[in-house]
């Protein structure tokens, strides 16, 4: 094993047990690009989210792979730039603190596969962690881990303009029902930094989110009206219920 893969292993396991506090940060060993494999996301859609910063050189294969997996009808992948590579030469322009927070609740929680607070990575569902750039660790996380709750989302337009949302299964305990604003697109020319010169494309990139509820498990409703769908610079909105402080995803779909 590398001196680079030992250090990052034992990155991981130390980030798990919350001995590493905030500020620290690490890349990935590098992977090369590769196509992305069928996912068979069976049922209901699986969420996938990809922890990406423009200041890491392990990322534009892991953004390109996200572009990819977007396109399958079984996931919702939405990119969530993060900020602690923000010291290093480059203030990403698209990373927001609570993505950061999220990603480091999803570890403190632990994560079968590879956990730990590192870019890139995708989470499958909350439940899975993955390099983002390995497309055959990501598919086998989406059919072992995705989609696997009791749970479902049905979006319907609504007569009187927006959506009804409604929520039917079981619950172990409460959890959240999160409104998820994003870009479909963003094209980012980096300036400095380890990816400085290149341009790079972000899919789904997450510009705000929004409590909108809680659940316990039954049958649920709520009307989502057409002016919470009105997110500066997004074009797209997903619904995701998940248990709080990083837990498990339950469901998400997106709306239209």
């Amino acid at each position: 094993m590398s001196h680079r893969r030992r250090c990052f292993a034992m990155f991981c396991a130390l980030t798990a047990l919350g001995a590493l506090g905030p500020g620290c940060s690490q890349s990935t060993p590098a992977a090369e690009p590769k196509d992305a494999p069928p996912v068979a996301a069976k049922g209901e859609p699986v969420l996938v989210e990809l922890f990406t910063s423009q200041g890491c050189s392990s990322c534009p294969p892991a953004d390109a792979l996200a572009e990819k997996l977007a396109a399958d009808r079984g996931l919702v992948v939405i990119a969530r730039p993060v900020t602690y590579w923000d010291r290093l030469g480059w203030k990403d322009t698209l990373a927001r603190e609570e993505n950061t927070t999220l990603q480091r609740d999803y570890a403190r929680r632990g994560l079968a596969g590879q956990n730990g607070v590192y870019t890139p990575q995708m989470v499958v569902d909350g439940a899975y962690g993955a390099v983002g750039s390995r497309a055959a660790d990501v598919a086998s996380g989406v059919k072992r881990y995705g989609a696997k709750s009791d749970a479902t989302i049905r979006i319907a337009p609504a007569e009187a303009g927006g959506y009804s949302v409604n929520l039917e299964g079981t619950a172990a305990g409460k959890a959240e029902l999160v409104l998820i604003a994003v870009t479909r697109k963003v094209a980012v020319a980096i300036g400095t930094g380890e990816n400085g010169g290149r341009r790079v494309t972000y899919s789904n990139v997450v510009r705000a989110e929004r409590k909108l509820g809680e659940w316990s498990g039954g049958k649920g409703g709520i009307a989502l009206v057409a002016s919470q769908l009105k997110v500066a610079g997004a074009d797209r909105y997903a619904i995701v219920l998940r248990q709080p402080g990083g837990g498990k995803v339950l469901a998400a779909r997106w709306i239209g």
